[in-house]
Formats: structure tokens, C-alpha cells, sequence
């Protein structure tokens, strides 16, 4: 953690400063002030649009009835990549841009669904089993009645009124 951290604050600003230097240096400085001026203009219009169109396909999964896990993923990824285009720096824009183009978003939303999606189902697991533990005790187990071989599940729950001030 403390390498990726060292990472992130000490060479990734290093390396940025590097890229801005050499640009200038074969550029001009007026110009790369441009290039980063512009990119970071264009970075904003293209997160809007694709901001738009993440919030409308999450909106329509909603309408559905399906859980929008994929468009989630697409909105974080859409201002995560907005953000590092509005950073000044040449390195943070190709990273962003890649962020905002659906094609490449889509394959860097495969890859962090491969990896971290077993360490997202387990710790959602967790967390639904310890509060439903809590509202809810049951037990699985056969039953074999006349003409039903069903797997039951028997067990109790109460309705828990409102508390008076909770309420508007």
C-alpha cells in the first residue's frame, strides 16, 4: 500500500512534470499550455456526454427491474476518467481518455470485474448474512409430505412497528 501511495503522489507527477517538459521543449511553451487547455476542455465535454449516456442506461435498468451493476461501474469510471482529464498532464489525459471511450471502458471494466468481483460477492455475502441474522433465524431441511419432495425452509419473523418520532 505504501509503494502504491509513493507511486501515486511522488512518480506520477514526476513522470508528469517529465512528459510536459519534453512536449515544451518540442513544441513551444504557448502551444503545450494549449494542448493542455484544450484537452482538458474537450475532457469536460466528452464527460458530460458520456455521463449522460451512463445516467440514461442506468436509469433504464432501473425501469426494468434489473440491478444497474454494470452501469454503476461505467458512471465511476466516467468521472473517475473526467477528473484525470481535467488534470493538467499528459499521461493523466491518455489514462482518462481511456476511461471515456466506451470501447476501451468496457475492457477496463472487465478487468476489474475479474478482479475484484469475487472480493465484492463475499464481502456483500458477509454483510447480508450478519444483518439478516439479526432480523431473521431459519433452518433448511427436507420435508417429505404426500406428493411434495421440496426443499422447505421454516422459520419466523416480526414485524418490528415504526417508532412514532422516525416518522415526518
Amino acid at each position: 500500500m505504501a509503494l502504491l501511495l509513493v507511486l501515486l503522489f511522488i512518480v506520477v507527477p514526476i513522470l508528469e512534470l517529465y512528459v510536459i517538459i519534453q512536449i515544451g521543449m518540442a513544441i513551444g511553451v504557448l502551444p503545450t499550455i494549449g494542448l493542455l487547455i484544450l484537452d482538458s476542455v474537450l475532457g469536460a465535454a466528452l464527460m458530460r456526454s458520456q455521463g449522460r449516456s451512463a445516467w440514461a442506461r442506468f436509469n433504464g435498468a432501473l425501469a426494468e427491474g434489473r440491478v444497474p451493476g454494470r452501469e454503476v461501474l461505467d458512471g465511476a469510471l466516467v468521472i473517475f476518467g473526467g477528473a484525470l482529464l481535467l488534470t493538467p498532464g499528459f499521461l493523466s489525459d491518455i489514462l482518462g481518455l481511456t476511461l471515456l471511450l466506451p470501447p476501451t471502458r468496457a475492457l477496463v471494466r472487465k478487468i476489474l470485474v475479474a478482479r475484484f468481483a469475487g472480493r465484492v460477492m463475499t464481502t456483500a455475502a458477509t454483510g447480508a448474512q450478519n444483518r439478516m441474522g439479526q432480523m431473521f433465524t431459519f433452518q433448511t431441511g427436507r420435508r417429505s409430505s404426500p406428493g411434495h419432495d421440496d426443499d422447505v425452509v421454516e422459520g419466523t419473523a416480526h414485524d418490528v412497528p415504526p417508532r412514532r418520532s422516525e416518522l415526518p
